[in-house]
């Protein structure tokens, strides 16, 4: 019986865009368009300075684009870089079975060698909807444990995304691919610990730059284990936990497609999506009930167990720690009454009327969030259970409510006003002409058509 390197590998080869199901182009378009959002968003984040400083000091000087600034780069650091945009605010899509942010990671990696051979829109949608697709079942054998156990998943599994999506863009044979999935079995890597760092976003640098090389190594000859995911030795006993099993991965190779079941989330606030709940609990309660928060004596907020796991910083010093820190989030939302990009800056953490609420927030898991969800322990910090917040006013009234699903979660799907809201806000960032901006947002509405993907490219470059 074929092991799962080989089955995965022939489904990026056999797989077509038509084979998937009714609906899938348009899950596609949303999140494609919010990717190149996001990874102009990196422009002017903490992370532009080192990386372009890094870029200068290399001999890695080439045609490719990164997006928003004018500079080009050879393949793979070009992959590096717009990878590590597309995450570095945190604002990039969520796909929780993994759980992780592949979409960055798929679009820097197949960006990478447009320069060199030209790539329609379609082509460019079924290499995503392959890519997506590889790494969630990838996911689905491995479980959440592997996360749980420290791993980052966009690092490690987001590798073999982008690997799937490259070697159907470039036409790779089974026994290629296979080779390559060896290759990036290595080379897949990322640790929790980083999270709250700049190191956290390159993660999605390293992912896309590894599958680019790994593919490329592949179609040169260099050798691989063919196995290199089920094997004893290979990928899943190294990085996987005891409920660990490439047969699941297997038997789900012909579910629906992941992009409709279950789907992926889109971001409307750019931190991390455990806190995502919280954030948009606060906000209903604040314009529901007219307080600000000096009216505010205490706020609560009850996660369900597992839904802290990676917010670990109760008192940030920082815009990064920020994005993982519950009580931040919780204490500007009652201060701001809205977020964006902007709320997640040094100055916006330090300011003294935050350090001041972070006093009366209060955050804590209980089984009581827990819900009856029979997958349960398979779903992310961010997607498991729900939340509840409560507010105790000043004048002893209090206020609760419960969030189950965030926004912007495929159950309450962002509308392309969302997106095209936040392309905008994110090409800003990057200092792009809006009237650029809305040319290229017109591309990514009617990407399927596109003839070549330069054309996108052209108008997000300078």
């Amino acid at each position: 019986m074929a092991g799962l390197t080989e089955r995965l590998s022939r489904l990026i080869v056999e797989r077509r865009l038509e084979d998937f199901p009714e609906g899938t182009i348009a899950k596609a378009l949303k999140v494609i368009a919010d990717t190149f959002a996001v990874i102009l968003s990196g422009v002017g984040s903490e992370v532009e300075e080192p990386l372009l400083a890094y870029l200068d000091h290399s001999d890695e000087q080439g045609i490719t684009p990164i997006l928003g600034t004018g500079r080009t780069a050879s393949a793979s650091m070009s992959a590096l870089i717009n990878g590590t945009f597309g995450h570095a605010l945190d604002f990039d899509d969520v796909l929780s079975m993994m759980p992780a942010h592949p979409s960055a990671i798929i679009v820097a990696a197949l960006m990478a060698d447009l320069p060199r051979r030209r790539m329609s829109g379609r082509d460019f949608i079924e290499a995503y909807v392959i890519g997506v697709e590889v790494g969630a079942r990838v996911a689905q054998g491995i479980t959440v444990g592997h996360y749980e156990r420290g791993f980052h998943g966009t690092g490690t599994l987001g590798t073999f995304s982008a690997l799937g999506a490259l070697a159907k863009a470039f036409g790779l044979n089974v026994p290629q691919t296979r080779t390559a999935f060896g290759i990036a079995a290595s080379m897949a890597s990322g640790l929790r610990r980083n999270f709250g760092t700049m190191t956290k976003p390159l993660h999605t640098g390293l992912a896309a730059r590894n599958a680019f090389e790994a593919v490329r190594l592949a179609q040169s000859g260099l050798s691989a284990a063919t196995d290199a995911l089920e094997a004893k030795s290979g990928f899943f006993a190294a990085y996987g936990v005891a409920a660990s099993d490439p047969q699941v991965a297997i038997d789900a190779l012909d579910g629906p497609g992941i992009l409709l079941e279950p789907g992926i989330a889109l971001k409307k606030f750019a931190c991390c999506y455990a806190t995502h709940r919280p954030m948009d609990g606060i906000l209903s309660l604040r314009q529901q009930h007219g307080f600000t928060a000096d009216d505010v004596a205490r706020l609560e907020c009850r996660m369900p167990p597992g839904g802290m796991l990676v917010l670990t910083y109760p008192d940030p010093k920082t815009g990064l720690e920020g994005k993982f820190s519950l009580q931040y989030a919780l204490a500007a939302g009652l201060l701001d009454g809205d977020y964006s990009i902007a709320s997640f800056t040094d100055e916006a953490v330090n300011r003294p009327a935050i350090r001041e609420l972070l006093k009366r927030v209060d955050a804590y898991e209980t089984p009581l969030c827990r819900d009856d969800d029979p997958l349960f322990d398979t779903r992310s910090s961010g997607s498991r259970g729900f939340v509840e917040i409560e507010v105790h006013l000043r004048d002893g009234t209090r206020h609760v409510t419960r969030v189950a699903k965030a926004p912007g979660h495929p159950s309450r799907e962002l509308g392309w006003s969302d997106i095209d809201a936040k392309f905008s806000d994110c090409a800003r960032q990057a200092r792009i002409d809006p009237t650029v901006a809305a040319r290229a947002l017109g591309i990514l509405h009617d990407l399927e058509n596109c003839p070549d993907m330069s054309l996108l490219i052209q108008n997000l470059h300078h």
